[in-house]
């Protein structure tokens, strides 16, 4: 449309309606619950919007092959009636919610951005942070703040709950944003792909989490005779490597989960956890009872 004045007529009625939305819940073995929120309200618009559709679809795909431990809620809703009527209709269960991410703006070619949740210092918060950190692009994290998408209403103080925003250039950043720009040739298949590799890293971080406790706490175990002397001078054929059994030996005191270790150590949270199920396998290491 050229520049100008024009008269708009908005012809609608007050009247009793009818809100849809999308919601996927795939059971895991706890009721405790990861929900992935996008919104659906911006038919036209391929990077805020479409993008975090086809990335969350994807996703919940791939946890659909797992045997998770976690459930998983997928919600596809206009932007925040959408989720202000959820979080109504269901505030009875929100006691169930663990982590939480919205997703949108996941196609551009910017780096990732993450929008921490209204505390600041949730799981949610520390896990993305640390995989992000081992991250090959460059990525950003920023503080809460009320205004953006639907986290500042699963934020809001009646909820308060653990919900951040993963995005790449956010929403206002682009010069495409809420413009008939905001096309498919926006997006970046590489962008794309890369988004749904970082989200399925999240999830692995959210299932692989545990706590442990060392069987053989008072001195280094002897490794060799138990088939983990090939981890030492630096072989990581088994996604592990002499330090990080280390580093799991030592903190596995039944305080300190695998995420702790590996912020702490450095590195990224699969080699802990490949280095811990090792350590299992051998009789080193076990379950830390649940702290209540």
């Amino acid at each position: 449309m050229a520049d100008g004045l024009y008269r708009v007529l908005i012809d609608s009625d007050l009247a009793p309606g009818h809100l849809s939305y999308g919601e996927l819940l795939i059971p895991g073995g706890s009721e405790d619950t990861v929900l992935f929120s996008c919104h659906i309200c911006h038919p036209s618009l391929a990077n805020d919007n479409l993008s975090g559709i086809a990335v969350a679809t994807m996703l919940a795909r791939h946890i659909q092959t797992l045997r998770p431990r976690y459930s998983y809620c997928f919600l596809f809703i206009p932007g925040t009636i959408g989720s202000l009527t959820w979080l109504a209709r269901n505030e009875d269960k929100l006691q169930s919610i663990t982590h939480g991410l919205v997703l949108s703006c996941l196609g551009d070619a910017g780096g990732m951005t993450y929008k921490q949740s209204r505390r600041g210092n949730t799981a949610i918060d520390r896990i993305v942070a640390h995989v992000l950190h081992h991250e090959e692009v460059p990525h950003r994290i920023r503080s809460f703040v009320p205004y953006g998408y639907d986290e500042r209403q699963y934020c809001s103080p009646g909820f308060d709950l653990p919900v951040g925003c993963l995005m790449r250039t956010p929403n206002g950043e682009y010069p495409e944003y809420h413009s008939s720009a905001d096309k498919l040739s926006l997006l970046r298949s590489e962008s794309l792909a890369h988004s749904l590799a970082v989200l399925r890293r999240i999830v692995a971080v959210i299932e692989g989490d545990a706590v442990y406790r060392s069987c053989n706490p008072k001195g280094e175990p002897q490794l060799g005779r138990r088939g983990l002397y090939t981890a030492i001078g630096g072989q990581r054929s088994a996604g592990y490597d002499q330090m990080a059994l280390l580093w799991v030996l030592n903190l596995a005191d039944g305080r300190h989960s695998l995420l702790d270790m590996a912020e702490r150590a450095g590195v990224p949270f699969a080699t802990l956890r490949a280095a811990a199920d090792a350590l299992f396998a051998v009789d080193l290491l076990e379950p830390a009872p649940v702290r209540r």
